[in-house]
């Protein structure tokens, strides 16, 4: 094959913990009677809260075939690169076994929010069932240098107030705020979806509309914007130079002689998965390519998660979508151009034939 596929999940494979019938049939023709792939394959979803191996042992069981964590990419999977922070103390914030997973990438010294207020309890005061009965003498001076959001945590009240307290204060909260500390320290961040779906009727918060609450409040407060360090998962450059290179791993390992050329980007969502494929699409066109990148990267949009093709605009109405809102994360400017999608197609299955269609690939 000179060619892969990028999965999304949401939407695509799974609505919530229900499969979409026409993940298995789609898997079924990707494999031989072996279960091996006949072309490479990477999920790339922007969930975050769990570790890569439980990821695709929920995919195997889902799809009926065997996937391995090599073939899994999570929105905070390209934050092993980010080895000059390993060694720093950083502050947590998401849910899932959120240790476990800054451990597995790399990272010695993660607390979480709620071991933070545990050391801090004076701090977490919306909730008055939760204030302290008794007051605690401030412990010891410890200071955290970087903030990693993984994804949306559960009490947005205590996340957000505590994350604001270490940003104003540079590491030390429960400091009194110093506004003249900008840039603030370093903010990692991965998974900017708006909305993501599960199986109710309409789209649900994800982890950017978290990001939107803390953008805002700490603009409110000090009236200067935060500032990312980096920005992970789709529809992020990043996310796509490290599922490419997940891509050609898998071409290497099975001695596939041919170069990987296009990748297929399949998923639900215009403002993540269709603009975050189409945007590297336009890095591999602009790029001065290395022998070890793609040529091109496809959008292909199904029809069985956020993108309803009863409800939104014709596509090729630039200029109506363009007076739609623009659910992308404030740091990416909104371009009609990015949320067309190369091809329209009913659901994963559907996508899986096109793609064999314009590869001539027979199994």
């Amino acid at each position: 094959p000179s060619f892969g596929f990028l999965f999304d999940i949401d939407g695509v494979l799974v609505r919530g913990k229900t499969p979409i019938p026409a993940a298995r049939t789609a898997f079924q023709k990707l494999v031989n009677p072996q279960g091996q792939f006949l072309v490479p394959v990477v999920f790339v979803t922007n969930a975050g809260n769990c570790l890569r191996q439980n990821k695709a042992d929920q995919l195997s069981h889902l799809l009926g075939v065997p996937i391995s964590q090599d073939q899994v990419m999570m929105s905070h999977s390209p934050l092993r690169m980010f080895k000059r922070y390993h060694e720093k103390c950083v502050l947590v914030s998401g849910q899932g076994p959120l240790l476990d997973i800054a451990q597995d990438l790399g990272f010695c010294q993660p607390i979480t929010i709620d071991t933070l207020r545990e050391k801090r309890p004076l701090l977490d005061a919306v909730d008055h069932d939760r204030r302290p009965n008794v007051l605690h003498s401030q412990e010891q001076l410890f200071s955290l240098s970087t903030v990693v959001l993984f994804g949306e945590p559960v009490r947005w009240e205590t996340s957000l107030q505590l994350i604001i307290d270490v940003l104003l204060t540079s590491g030390y909260p429960g400091n009194p705020y110093e506004q003249e500390n900008y840039p603030h320290i370093p903010v990692l961040a991965c998974n900017m979806d708006l909305m993501w779906v599960a199986e109710a009727q309409s789209p649900r918060f994800g982890h950017g509309t978290f990001m939107v609450c803390l953008e805002n409040i700490y603009k409110k407060i000090t009236g200067k914007d935060l500032k990312y360090e980096a920005l992970m998962g789709k529809p992020s450059r990043l996310t796509y130079q490290y599922a490419e290179h997940l891509i050609r791993a898998q071409a290497l390992q099975r001695s596939w002689e041919q170069p990987i050329q296009t990748l297929y980007a399949v998923g639900d969502n215009l403002m993540t998965d269709v603009y975050g494929a189409n945007l590297y699409n336009r890095y591999l066109q602009e790029s001065s390519r290395t022998a070890a990148a793609a040529a091109r990267c496809r959008s292909v949009l199904v029809c069985t998660g956020v993108y309803n093709p009863h409800s939104e605009l014709p596509l090729d109405a630039g200029d109506s979508l363009s007076q739609t809102a623009f659910h992308g994360h404030r740091d990416f400017r909104f371009d009609p151009g990015l949320v067309e999608p190369d091809h329209i197609v009913p659901d994963v299955d559907a996508a899986v034939d096109l793609v064999f269609q314009l590869e001539n690939f027979v199994p």
